[in-house]
């Protein structure tokens, strides 16, 4: 059998990691585009039904693609399969190698959690191509997570600057709806502005939630989604977090996101996936082998360094605990980590009997080439053996180095759906 974790083998060492593994992989097999897609989009004649939206084509004359964030590519690649000839153009953003073999579709690789300028020529060349748009034009839009960074037209900054906002967005600890508050009122086309510039063509975004509780406000940014927050939103977030200490902005370096009704009179936002599907898989998966799986919740948020301990005491014997959503760090050390494999490490010590964790991103990336850490007692056993230091690890956010050592990182590659982080907990 095929295992979507690389390093299955060496880490499956006793009965309970196999069990938590393929939990694991049950996750990722539920989110996997083409099984997602065959459920919510498809094409009969005319008529295109999208969850359970039906948009006749033969009313529009041309039909647009843009897709950005990570595992849009393989998404986007699917609808231009299925539109066809009818497609008169697409665009995607994602930061995996172009393998897809695209025909209308106008690829690009760019970068996160930093833009840089393939970005923002990117979505330059985006606009450009849906200026002017009318009634008469349908325009399909992937919005994926990572779409914040991915998808960007400043409204000022330069790229530098841009840069450094986001930097100090993600060592200071703020969670993504605040990170995003800040992304939102910097972008041209965030907070409902691309709603804005595609008015009035009909627009369908397919929706892909990496956000705890999947508020579509938060999801990217929110491009086509009318955007509550304001300016004085944007100020509450620099104050609470001092971003003004760490990079220059000015009241002129913001905007206020569209809010006019007429701009989402058209527009159908439609949420295809969350964790809520792999955390379900990961229960029904647990099921078929004899253990009950409970999910606790699919909006986990809290310091990574400290939530684990919160979730031990959550354990039952004989169970399994299931949590969706994501963590935060400030980041004030110079080592390499995530947050998932920061998770595990600060929780490790805490186990002092057959309690196992997992913590990973869906998108099979929580930096460094790990998608996340599988941690216990024999985690805790090697360290003492490596002579691994965990607190000056922690302090120096090194939790990579740790699960290189210790061989208990979770290795996928970069995986094509992404919903948030996933949290596993099992006392045997």
């Amino acid at each position: 059998m095929a295992h979507i974790i690389k390093n299955y083998d060496s880490l499956a060492t006793s009965e309970s990691r196999k069990l938590v593994l393929s939990l694991v992989e049950a996750a990722f097999a539920a989110i996997e585009p083409r099984k997602v897609m065959g459920k919510h989009f498809r094409l009969e004649g005319d008529s295109l039904h999208i969850m359970d939206q039906q948009f006749n084509l033969a009313q529009f004359e041309r039909i647009f693609l843009i897709g950005f964030g990570k595992g849009s590519a393989g998404i986007v690649k699917i609808v231009e399969d299925t539109l066809g000839e009818r497609l008169t153009a697409g665009f995607d953003i994602d930061v995996v190698d172009d393998s897809f073999d695209f025909a209308k579709v106008h690829y690009t690789k760019g970068t996160h959690p930093l833009p840089t300028q393939a970005n923002i020529d990117y979505t330059k060349s985006v606009l450009e191509a849906t200026a002017n748009l009318t009634e008469k034009d349908l325009v399909l839009v992937v919005v994926c997570g990572g779409g914040s960074v991915l998808f960007e037209a400043p409204q000022s900054v330069d790229l530098q600057k841009l840069g450094e906002v986001n930097n100090a967005l993600l060592k200071s600890g703020a969670t993504i709806s605040e990170m995003n508050v800040i992304r939102k009122h910097l972008s041209r086309v965030k907070g409902g502005s691309l709603a804005k510039h595609l008015y009035p063509a009909t627009v369908a975004s397919l929706i892909f939630s990496d956000v705890p509780g999947n508020d579509l406000s938060v999801i990217a940014s929110a491009p086509t989604v009318k955007d509550p927050t304001t300016l004085n939103t944007v100020h509450e977030v620099l104050r609470k977090y001092h971003l003004t200490d760490h990079v220059a902005l000015s009241d002129s370096d913001f905007t206020e996101s569209a809010t006019d009704d007429k701009y989402f009179a058209n527009v159908h936002n439609l949420m295809i996936l969350s964790n809520q599907t792999a955390l379900q898989a990961m229960q029904k998966a647990a099921s078929t082998q004899g253990i009950e799986a409970i999910i606790q919740t699919d909006r986990l948020q809290g310091n990574a360094l400290t939530i684990g301990q919160e979730l031990l005491a959550q354990a039952q014997t004989g169970k399994v605990i299931l949590y969706g959503g994501e963590t935060t760090m400030e980041v004030t050390g110079t080592g390499k980590g995530g947050r998932n494999q920061a998770l595990v490490l600060a929780t490790v010590p805490r186990i002092t009997d057959d309690t196992i964790i997992a913590s990973f991103d869906s998108d099979g990336w929580d930096f460094y080439g790990l998608a996340g850490a599988i941690g216990d007692r024999t985690t805790a056993e090697k360290a003492v053996h490596l002579a691994l230091d965990i607190p000056a690890l922690l302090d120096n956010d090194d939790a990579y180095s740790f699960f290189q050592a210790t061989g208990d990182g979770i290795d996928t590659g970069k995986l094509e759906s992404n919903v948030s982080d996933l949290i596993i907990i099992y006392r045997p």
